[in-house]
């Protein structure tokens, strides 16, 4: 069964976060919360993260590096929400990861603002998107696109909430398969188009 690590952060977009991680589940691909700190947060460690618009998810994990690397998943997956995508993308151990994963043909994923994490990570250029408040941070960089989904190799980004389910879908896709992605996506009364 495939596994996928999503991380989460004080200011991550609920929707991104929940939907990813729900149309993965449908798949049946194991799936693993990991809540990013913000170092500028000196408070008491809650065992929820509040998301942009206020919902409060609870996690399965602080994020760890070394508990949530390629060796024991198949895909990391990076949401997006300005505040938690700026928590993650300057997270050194996070950066880390992403080029591990990359680096060992694992799928990594990132959507919205988390495309940020690329850019960060010193990924080489390539296709990619974002939403459009952090284009111009990412353009000159990247081959930027304004397609819903990007696939770049094993790079897998897209540009919002709106955007979350063709993510998903895709990402599904990518560790299970097409016919996986259409038995996931049928019931579910997601246009096939």
């Amino acid at each position: 069964m495939p596994s996928a690590a999503i991380l989460l952060a004080d200011g991550t977009e609920e929707m991104e976060f929940t939907i990813t991680y729900d149309t993965l589940v449908r798949a049946g691909v194991a799936c693993n919360s990991a809540y990013v700190l913000d170092p500028t947060d000196t408070g008491t460690l809650r065992n929820y993260a509040t998301c942009s618009r206020g919902v409060r998810i609870m996690y399965d994990a602080v994020f760890q590096a070394e508990q949530f690397g390629p060796y024991a998943y198949d895909a990391l997956i990076i949401p997006g929400g300005a505040k938690g995508a700026d928590t993650m993308s300057k997270n050194p151990a996070v950066q880390s990861l992403v080029r591990q994963f990359l680096k060992e043909d694992k799928i990594v994923g990132m959507i919205c603002a988390g495309s940020l994490t690329a850019l960060t990570s010193k990924l080489d250029r390539q296709p990619l998107t974002s939403h459009p408040s952090v284009k111009a941070q990412l353009e000159n960089d990247f081959v930027y696109s304004e397609d819903p989904v990007v696939v770049s190799n094993k790079l897998i980004t897209s540009r919002g909430p709106g955007t979350t389910f063709l993510f998903a879908l895709q990402l599904v896709e990518s560790l299970c398969g097409v016919a996986k992605k259409e038995e996931v996506r049928a019931p579910m009364v997601f246009p096939d188009s």
